[in-house]
């Protein structure tokens, strides 16, 4: 049978077992008395998520050593946050128990040592009716269910032959079990319902840029120079003139031509900007179930 530390088991315990509560930190008193024997360091579970023991710091008693201690023997009161180990009544039992740490093995064979000292303890005595509320030994944490309370576990003695592979937990009823006539107590139950949000992923947006080409034309006026040689006929046309002065000087005439050619480039502009945000849009979601709560029915009977 594997035992697990309660946090380990389930880390909503808190709301699950004790109304909110941390029992870990909580007092934890010798008997029925106020003497404070140590503190609850945590509980251990089985794999079902039954409670199964205590492990209490002994640090007043014995400084440094730990030791678990039954449900069954212990009565738990939230409202003064204490632990009644009725049965650890003297510094001896604690220092019989095997010592307890953090991260070991719970095997059968260890939990048979620690079930010695205490039934040796409890041989021949009877639970006292207790005032405060005691610690249901049926109680029960799972990952995601409620504490639930079964039917009550006799308390008649059991036969002492057994081994790691028979043993059970019911075989010790006064060390796991808590005798429904010591507390006459119903908790009644009521569904609720329990809205609640998760965000989950629905889609994805990829927003990226790419080039498109295209052609453009675009047109350029140029313009160029070219000589004109024009002929013409003067008014003293037919006038003698000297040979010296007709042929004796040679003329020539120089003139620079131009023309423009089109200079055509790319360049980049600016267009225009575009703003990416999302938007949330609100709906009510309503949902219709059925609630179950339970009720005391009472009946008398006549003698």
């Amino acid at each position: 049978m594997l035992l697990y530390k309660i946090e380990d088991f389930n880390p909503s315990y808190r709301e699950v077992a004790f109304d909110g509560e941390d029992i870990k930190g909580f007092d934890v008193c010798a008997g029925n008395t106020d003497e404070k024997i140590g503190t609850i360091d945590t509980v251990l579970v089985d794999e079902t998520g039954r409670f199964r023991y205590f492990a209490v710091e002994t640090g007043v008693w014995i400084f440094g050593k730990k030791v678990l201690v039954p449900i069954g023997i212990c009565r738990v009161d939230i409202n003064t946050r204490r632990v009644y180990a009725r049965g650890l009544q003297n510094k001896q039992q604690v220092e019989n128990l095997a010592r307890y740490e953090n991260g070991m093995v719970v095997d059968y064979d260890y939990e048979e040592q620690v079930r010695k000292v205490y039934r040796t303890a409890t041989a021949g005595a009877s639970a006292p009716v207790e005032a405060s509320l005691p610690l249901e030994a049926s109680r029960i944490v799972t990952p995601s269910a409620p504490v639930s309370v079964p039917p009550p576990v006799s308390n008649q003695p059991t036969a002492a032959g057994y081994d790691r592979n028979t043993y059970s937990y019911d075989r010790d009823p006064e060390l796991y079990q808590m005798n429904e006539q010591d507390h006459q107590k119903f908790r009644l139950y009521e569904e609720r319902l329990i809205a609640s949000k998760t965000r989950h992923k629905t889609g994805e947006v990829i927003i990226s840029k790419r080039v498109e080409t295209e052609t453009a034309k675009v047109s350029v006026p140029v313009a160029k120079e070219r000589a004109v040689i024009e002929h013409l006929t003067p008014e003293n046309a037919g006038t003698p003139v000297s040979p010296e002065a007709a042929f004796g000087q040679q003329e020539t005439v120089r003139m620079e031509l131009h023309e423009e050619t089109a200079d055509i480039k790319k360049q980049a502009f600016l267009r225009e900007e575009v703003n990416i945000r999302k938007e949330i849009e609100k709906e009510t979601v309503e949902s219709t179930e059925t609630l179950r709560h339970e009720k005391l029915d009472l009946s008398a009977e006549d003698r």
